[in-house]
């Protein structure tokens, strides 16, 4: 019933015959450039075709899912709404089967059941929710309704949105990050927050927008629920694209016009280069063509200001235009020891200048800062954080935070440095759980409430480096699993109250979580294990969706694994069989040095 634009689509589904439940398997996966147009019902289809053709529909580029309606009745028609949410599948959905003869006398209702396993939602503002997979149930009721020639079977009762399988979803879908300000920072050190949303590919039936139109709409309308409590936009409440503007794409000069409303026509300079720069990174990986320079525009059409990429670096999202690129180990000695990043990750190792390079103390682990003049490290035991310079030579000062568990598992977690310079660690110690943060990487330890654990403990911890997420390992009941936190600030710096809340599944399809750590933005690269299954490296994106093309290349025994915020750079993994090995793009695993544990970014 459905076609692409030069030859039918193989994979649509045939219609049901006989027995209980039929697949619909609207398309095939991973074939994004596939374009599918719905087709109107025929006449005097029966039930069955009615149902499978309404499902079809909700696959393809329907402009305003115009055609779709056709299988709906006129008041149906008129109240669905297909852009409410999205609901996604593990495949496309199962109907009832209804083996129905259109001269059986006195029917004039018929319902069927949608059936699948439900993976996903995706909300009105475009946010990704994964969901542990659940059963999927649902009613459709048809009815016969008046047609130009007679009466014909219509879809009565309908669920709003789209139901969709993940195939599908992928090639109609793509994630975009969007950018805001993390709140409660001065204008000197804003720094812009990744807000992952999922858009149509192409042209968004809903409102007949390109997909980087959708975009700068979706910047305009403001952050996510999630991230709302913690970042901020510069756009003036209410600021829209000016009425009408349904493409935008950069001319000649790669600049980029953005036509606004009557909300942002009275904008000062700075907060103007602030929201182009919003912009700017948002559409950095949207077009074909680079978007060099951004120029806003006022409701008559004049400019409010541009900005280009380099003025625009100031606000980057990891807080500088390039970013550290060597990586840190504790050698066999318990020594801290530093690989070169000129060499992406291939250089020699050499000890880091100080006491955590040189000094009497044999450490476990090594958190280094961003700055890469500073690191703290736990002891062999893991009883101990000590913090130092690893820039100058020096003595070890006294231990910042000590644990009194008993066993070396119960005690401190490898450390972590997020981009405002604080430092985090978790105690797992049973008897004294606590999540610490060292205001400055040297200040008083001050316990982090993380109000939704719900019994579960905190095994390892990764700050991302726009200090407003944070990537937890939590065990609960024998299995280890990946959420991310929202972390939320009160009161003046001298005293702030700090909080993880909110948490929410990031892999949900592992059912144990040995290693992980921030790679870019808003993607994370984990370690772990489905159920039942072996081990596996794989990316994550921080909404909890998985890219299709994440599972990266097998390597055995992994303990821990790091990468960079410039996704360019290796990816970076300890393990117990091969030493430390690192994986390049478009490259296999290789060894780097034989020996050494706890291997980190700065970060």
């Amino acid at each position: 019933m459905l076609g692409s634009g030069v030859l039918l689509l193989s994979a649509c589904a045939s219609m049901p015959g006989t027995g209980d439940v039929k697949p619909v398997d609207a398309s095939q996966p991973g074939d994004s450039q596939v374009q599918v147009y719905a087709v109107a019902p025929r006449d005097n289809a029966t039930p069955n075709e009615i149902v499978d053709g309404f499902l079809e529909s909700m696959t393809s580029d329907d402009s305003d899912f115009r055609t779709t309606r056709k299988y709906l009745t006129r008041k149906a028609a008129a109240t669905w709404k297909p852009s409410a949410f999205t609901t996604v599948l593990t495949k496309a959905p199962n109907r009832s089967d209804r083996p129905f003869r259109d001269s059986d006398p006195g029917v004039t209702e018929v319902t069927y059941t949608l059936t699948g396993e439900k993976v996903a939602t995706v909300d009105a503002q475009s946010a990704y929710q994964p969901l542990a997979p659940t059963d999927y149930n649902q009613i459709l009721r048809l009815v016969k309704e008046d047609g130009k020639d007679g009466k014909e079977w219509r879809i009565d009762l309908v669920p709003d949105g789209l139901l969709l399988g993940q195939s599908d979803f992928r090639r109609l879908y793509r994630s975009v990050d969007k950018y805001y300000f993390a709140a409660g920072r001065t204008a000197a050190q804003s720094t812009l927050v990744a807000d992952p949303v999922y858009l149509r590919s192409r042209t968004d039936p809903g409102t007949g927008m390109d997909t980087v139109t959708q975009a700068v709409r979706s910047l305009l309308a403001g952050p996510t629920n999630w991230l709302r409590p913690v970042v901020a936009s510069r756009f003036p409440r209410g600021t829209e694209l000016k009425k009408g503007v349904t493409s935008l794409s950069p001319d000649d000069r790669n600049v980029l016009k953005v036509p606004l409303n009557k909300k942002a026509d009275g904008v000062g300079q700075h907060s103007c280069r602030m929201m182009a720069s919003q912009v700017l990174f948002t559409l950095r990986d949207l077009t074909s063509a680079r978007v060099e320079q951004v120029q806003l525009q006022r409701s008559d059409g004049s400019p409010l200001c541009v900005i280009g990429t380099d003025q625009a670096e100031e606000f980057a999202p990891d807080g500088s235009s390039g970013g550290p690129d060597s990586q840190y180990f504790v050698d066999a000695k318990g020594h801290v020891e530093r690989i070169p990043g000129s060499t992406k990750g291939s250089g020699v190792p050499e000890a880091v200048a100080g006491p955590l390079g040189n000094g009497p103390v044999r450490m476990s682990t090594v958190g280094v800062a961003r700055d890469e003049q500073t690191a703290a490290a736990v002891s062999r035991d893991g009883t101990a954080l000590y913090v130092s310079s690893i820039a100058a030579d020096g003595e070890l000062p006294a231990a910042l935070v000590t644990s009194r568990a008993h066993r070396p598992n119960d005690r401190l977690s490898v450390p972590s440095w997020d981009g405002r310079g604080d430092l985090w660690v978790a105690d797992r110690d049973p008897g004294d759980r606590r999540l610490l943060r060292l205001p400055g990487g040297t200040g008083k330890p001050q316990e982090v409430t993380v109000p939704s654990l719900d019994g579960g403990r905190i095994e390892a911890l990764r700050m991302s480096a726009d200090g407003v997420r944070i990537a937890l390992l939590v065990s609960k009941d024998d299995h280890t699993t990946l959420k991310i936190g929202r972390i939320e600030r009160r009161g003046p710096e001298t005293d702030q109250k700090v909080s993880v809340v909110d948490l929410r599944q990031a892999a949900p399809q592992l059912a144990d979580v040995t290693a992980m750590s921030w790679s870019g933005r808003s993607r994370l690269v984990v370690v772990g294990k489905e159920q039942g299954g072996v081990q596996q490296v794989r990316y994550v994106q921080a909404d909890g969706s998985t890219p299709a093309s994440g599972v990266l290349p097998g390597v055995n025994q992994v303990s821990s694994v790091a990468a960079a915020d410039d996704e360019q750079l290796p990816l970076m993994a300890a393990t117990s069989s091969d030493g430390i090995v690192k994986l390049s793009p478009g490259d296999n695993w290789q060894t780097v040095v034989k020996e050494g544990s706890s291997l980190v970014y700065p970060g």
